[in-house]
């Protein structure tokens, strides 16, 4: 284990550091969309705003930063640029989880300053045991921000035996690219497809499906640790959901900010501004962006409670997190497209927003886990009295 001190970094000092890098996310944007990447000089900004250490457990230099912090500084960074929000955040997810791991692991890959963690959860490959560990093979889709990643959790099923899925960490290097990221939303999160072909993969880099979903953290350190025991796919949507805010948050201060003088072609209103349907459609937004970002701080609030008091999670309160996470997207998605609506032609242009943030914002709420009418369904079965149809809870 790293002998590093226990860093704190509080809330505020984050978000500004986030905030510090909006105007930068903001005159890249076009790049980001039309490389499908980030840029070496947005890359660097991040690594230097400390943002990377988040989620990075306490003994190798992290903040171990709670649910409320991920909520606001993902926000803050989408009033830059959605993709750099959506790959911090995936980044944030996928370091937290590597805490799970056994302190062998953990040691190797926070040695690398600033370290990009990637992955997804979907069982697409197949691993089969050999002396020492394990040989993976398979390919997995939507890998966003791997472009930029130093490794990657990834799951497979093994060929032989028990069909219990296995999370393996592999170095990036040692896996490779499929360009296939070629769409109309969060361009720049590059997420690509990757392949794995007969890669040898450590044993003590291998932990059970069982394990995973049941947090039961190799690591001595982390394993006492409330923080770690709150259900993966909770955390997960706490990193994940102040994006969403953000980006809305976004949307609305580019369209006031676009307001004044701006004319209401055919039509006698010699502004936009003077116009009751534009009243109507900007209270509606900004309300329907306003109750959104309350759930989302009253769900990171939720989280810090129940880990200050250690307590376990029931399933009906798991239902309930990914119930949130949908419903924000969907209010936030609501909020966006009547903004877009109202903007009118001109905001057809690369250099107005909103086309930019609709496209985004929709492209984040597709993600399997937020899509909002399956969570929806999901909480609606729990009313009703019906089991969960799904165990990613």
């Amino acid at each position: 284990m790293s002998t590093a001190e226990t860093v704190i970094a509080g809330t505020d000092d984050l978000v500004a550091s986030a905030a510090k890098l909006v105007p930068l996310l903001r005159s890249r944007a076009q790049w980001i969309d039309d490389n499908r990447r980030l840029p070496a000089d947005v890359l660097g900004a991040i690594e230097d705003s400390g943002l990377l250490r988040m989620a990075v457990p306490r003994e190798y230099g992290g903040y171990e930063s709670d649910a409320r912090s991920f909520v606001e500084v993902t926000a803050e960074l989408a009033k830059g640029n959605a993709a750099v929000a959506f790959c911090v955040s995936v980044y944030a997810t996928l370091t937290w989880m590597t805490g799970l791991w056994p302190e062998e692991a953990l040691a190797e890959v926070f040695s690398t300053p600033n370290v990009r963690v990637t992955g997804t959860t979907a069982p697409t490959g197949t691993v089969r045991p050999v002396d020492g560990g394990y040989q993976l093979t398979g390919s997995w889709r939507f890998t966003s921000g791997f472009l930029h990643g130093h490794w990657k959790i990834s799951v497979a099923m093994p060929e032989d035996g028990p069909r219990v899925p296995v999370f393996c960490l592999v170095p990036a290097s040692e896996l490779e690219i499929v360009d296939d990221w070629h769409t109309f939303g969060l361009q720049g999160s590059g997420s690509v497809t990757t392949v794995a072909n007969e890669v040898f993969v450590p044993r003590h880099r291998v932990i059970s499906g069982e394990d995973f979903y049941r947090n039961v953290a190799k690591s001595p350190a982390n394993a006492v640790k409330p923080s770690y025991r709150v259900p993966i796919l909770v955390t997960t949507n706490a990193i994940q959901v102040g994006q969403f805010v953000g980006a809305a948050r976004y949307a609305l201060s580019s369209f006031l900010e676009r307001l004044p003088g701006k004319p209401l072609t055919y039509t006698d209103y010699p502004s936009q501004l003077e116009a009751p349907a534009t009243h109507l459609q900007v209270g509606e937004a900004a309300l329907l962006i306003e109750d959104a970002e309350a759930r989302a701080h009253r769900f990171a609030a939720l989280i810090a409670d129940k880990i200050a008091g250690d307590e376990s999670w029931s399933i009906a309160e798991r239902v309930s997190a990914r119930t949130q996470i949908g419903w924000i997207a969907r209010q936030c998605r609501a909020a966006v497209d009547i903004l877009a609506q109202a903007s009118g032609g001109g905001s057809l242009y690369h250099g107005v927003p909103i086309s930019r943030i609709q496209r985004d914002l929709n492209a984040a709420a597709l993600h399997a886990m937020i899509v909002p009418s399956v969570n929806i369904e999901l909480y609606g079965r729990s009313l009703v009295g019906l089991e969960p149809n799904t165990a990613y809870l």
